[in-house]
């Protein structure tokens, strides 16, 4: 394991910190809160730009900018340059090849000159792995070529190609010659170890593209030691990974399991919480399901038709949603969700837009309910999470506290945020997260932690006997 260097991850959804603990959290594209974080060595913070939410042009802009302003002051105060990240899905959907391009730009503006970006999708507790240069998906227990999966299917950002190689050139409109694009192969990592790994990153010159194969973390440990080689003899690259190869680049050996113990539910909250679901997939129907079947739950479903088609009726369809909401969690936890239908358009633009008006129906429902404190809160999908986290709470930064399951749905301990957010724990629950279990898990470690607020003895500040969360969660679908 290397020693620990700085980094400076920019995350196109809130889903990126599940492989890691004790990591600071911006919400804000404003470069104070990131400098207060890197200027000192050894520090990962993460900054969610959402920018998987925006057109390329708008998701270049925002890279640029934030990174431009934390550049400039750290050139200007004469400290070291983090090395940059740009985290994205682990089944490739996101502006792949033009965010990196973007940060390059930035580096090369203040001097610095690219060797090249390394593409690190792998996600291990998700079975999101590559070999032999062909990124899989693990898919009902069957490692499936990730171009054969439905998220090659996406709306915004399809494709076709498995291989990593023929995927960088499909994504770069052919920009990208084949010919050009290295790769770091398991039998290199494996036989060579770190020198032979580092030999092939000094081939890359020129901006190339670095193909990185991993099943294990093994695996990418070997890669992050070669990398720091790399850096000792003052190369630079920029990553392009999943949410996996963060971990051995920031120096951390393992993830932070949570229990009801660990959650720290403040007072005067109410006592149930809100679970507010964003995403589309059939895995969270299942999982919704499921949270039914153990949980007397108050339901309200948001008419995506309605959200979609009359701007007159929205403010109140919101405002009663929020009403009913609030008043059933003095008794109930409560659900708040997107109706099933699809409004489906051939252009990405356009269903991006849709995504962002049914995501704001959401925000405006949760910013409502958290005026009357619920215990905690939970978002469900990827864009969900971060407008619900920043837009609907009014949190502005936060740190990583840890996971329910190995690598998988963190929950974010806000440090900068209104007075009511504050002491209300906010987990982050990717949209393809876990078995069918999973949310129904969550819920139930959420629950007892409030239950040990509510039972604490105030003379003592003890909380009262408790048993230990689950933990059957089934990793075989995850996001990013």
């Amino acid at each position: 394991m290397t020693a620990p260097r700085t980094l400076l991850v920019l995350d196109d959804d809130p889903t990126g910190s599940q492989c890691v603990h004790d990591v600071d959290v911006v919400l804000e594209l404003d470069a104070e809160p990131v400098l207060d974080v890197v200027r000192h060595p050894g520090r990962t913070c993460f900054v969610l730009t959402n920018s998987r939410a925006r057109p390329e042009p708008e998701a270049v802009a925002i890279n640029t900018e934030l990174v431009s302003a934390v550049l400039e002051r750290l050139a200007a105060e004469h400290l070291p340059l983090p090395h940059l990240v740009s985290r994205s899905d682990s089944t490739l959907r996101g502006h792949v090849v033009a965010e990196p391009t973007a940060l390059a730009d930035v580096l090369e503006r203040h001097g610095v000159a690219v060797d090249g970006f390394l593409l690190a999708p792998a996600m291990i507790e998700a079975g999101r792995y590559t070999e032999d240069d062909v990124h899989y998906a693990v898919l009902q227990g069957r490692p499936t070529p990730v171009g054969e999966t439905d998220f090659a299917a996406d709306a915004t950002f399809g494709y076709t190609s498995s291989d990593l190689k023929d995927f960088l050139v499909e994504r770069s409109g052919g920009a990208l010659e084949r010919s050009g694009i290295l790769s770091i192969g398991l039998e290199d990592i494996r036989s060579g170890g770190v020198p032979a790994v580092a030999e092939i990153l000094r081939g890359a010159r020129d901006r190339a593209w670095v193909v990185v194969n991993a099943t294990s973390y093994a695996d990418l440990d070997t890669v992050a030691e070669a990398l720091a080689v790399l850096e000792s003899e003052g190369r630079t690259f920029v990553t392009r990974c999943g949410p996996s190869f963060v971990r051995p680049l920031a120096g951390l050996a393992d993830s932070r399991l949570l229990g009801p113990e660990d959650i720290v539910v403040g007072p005067g909250r109410l006592p149930h919480g809100l679970v507010a679901v964003g995403s589309h997939v059939g895995l969270t129907n299942r999982q919704l399901a499921e949270l039914r079947e153990r949980r007397d739950l108050f339901e309200v479903e948001l008419h995506v038709p309605t959200l979609l088609d009359d701007d007159a009726a929205r403010p109140g369809y919101v405002a009663d949603a929020v009403a009913r909401i609030r008043a059933a969690l003095e008794g109930r936890d409560a659900v708040v969700w997107t109706s099933r239908e699809l409004v489906r358009t051939d252009d990405p633009e356009e269903s991006l837009a849709i995504a962002r008006s049914v995501s704001d129906a959401l925000v405006e429902v949760v910013h409502g309910v958290a005026q009357a404190r619920p215990a905690w809160v939970v978002a469900k999908g990827g864009i969900t999470s971060h407008e619900v986290a920043h837009r609907g709470l009014g949190m502005r930064r936060a740190t990583v506290a840890g996971q329910f399951f190995p690598g998988q749905i963190s929950m974010f301990q806000p440090t900068d945020a209104p007075e009511t957010t504050r002491g209300g724990p906010y987990v982050v629950f990717p949209g393809n997260v876990g078995g069918e279990s999973a949310l129904a898990d969550v819920v139930d470690v959420l629950d007892r932690a409030a239950e040990l607020a509510r039972s604490q003895d105030p003379r003592r500040g003890r909380p009262a006997p408790h048993g230990e969360p689950p933990r059957n969660v089934d990793p075989e679908e995850h996001q990013s």
